[in-house]
């Protein structure tokens, strides 16, 4: 069971060990995670709602690393995207939440009480010049955190809100208006043909949707429209490789 969790999250976040050879833990690591030890928890949640008291209270309360980040985020309506991200305990935790919400009272006590390093960054923010708003997005109208990075063109990793979502696409127009977490990585790489692995990876909504498709094609137009407007979690993936 443990093995092959491990290499379906490894599936959003770019990695390229095969089920058949499953990440190893350490006695350690496992007993930390016994013990309420948390890895990438409480990410992407509450973001892109339309109407009152919507995303509040998402991610919270996480310990270990990559937790509470890019929650409560591009909310319209009152009372939206509050309190998430707050009390982690770990690396890199508490940061994009609460950014480019509309309304009143949106956005608020998000990355707070955090302990450890890179902890409670770019939040509540406004747009920047990109039209991005909070950490270390790249692309453009990209609000949360870590989405949009590692394009190889304009057209790609651009409108995602959450975490994680739209990074390392080749060819274009992947990894584009994707909500939630670890959505719309890793698509179009690898073609031989600028006519392959384009238009995959977008519009998903969830967690895990979307990531790995289109890639590694020796012919012209293949690897092409996958991965797109899944709603749920583990949708869309791994799909046109290798014609």
């Amino acid at each position: 069971m443990r093995p092959i969790l491990l290499s379906i999250l490894a599936l959003g976040l770019g990695a390229t060990q095969a089920v058949s050879e499953p990440v190893k833990l350490t006695d350690g690591q496992m007993a930390d995670i016994a013990a309420g030890f948390s890895i990438g928890s409480g990410s992407g949640n509450g973001n892109g709602n339309v109407g009152t008291a919507n995303g509040n209270l998402n991610g919270n309360g996480n310990t270990g690393i990559g937790n509470g980040t890019g929650n409560g985020n591009s909310n319209t309506g009152t009372l939206n995207g509050n309190m998430n991200g707050s009390g982690n305990v770990g690396t890199a935790n508490g940061n994009g939440n609460g950014n480019g919400n509309v309304g009143t009272a949106n956005g608020n006590q998000n990355g707070n009480t955090n302990t450890g390093t890179i902890n409670g960054n770019a939040n509540g923010n406004t747009f920047d010049a990109n039209g991005n708003a909070g950490f270390m997005n790249g692309g453009t109208n990209n609000i949360g955190a870590f989405n949009g990075n590692g394009n190889t063109s304009t057209t790609s990793g651009n409108g995602n809100v959450g975490f994680n979502n739209g990074n390392n696409n080749g060819g274009s127009n992947n990894g584009n208006s994707n909500i939630g977490s670890n959505n719309g990585n890793n698509n179009g790489n690898g073609n031989t043909s600028a006519t392959s692995g384009n238009s995959n990876g977008n519009g998903n909504a969830g967690s895990y949707n979307g990531n790995s498709n289109g890639n590694n094609n020796t012919g012209t137009y293949s690897g092409n429209y996958n991965g797109n407007w899944n709603l749920g979690a583990f949708n869309g993936n791994l799909n046109g490789n290798g014609n």
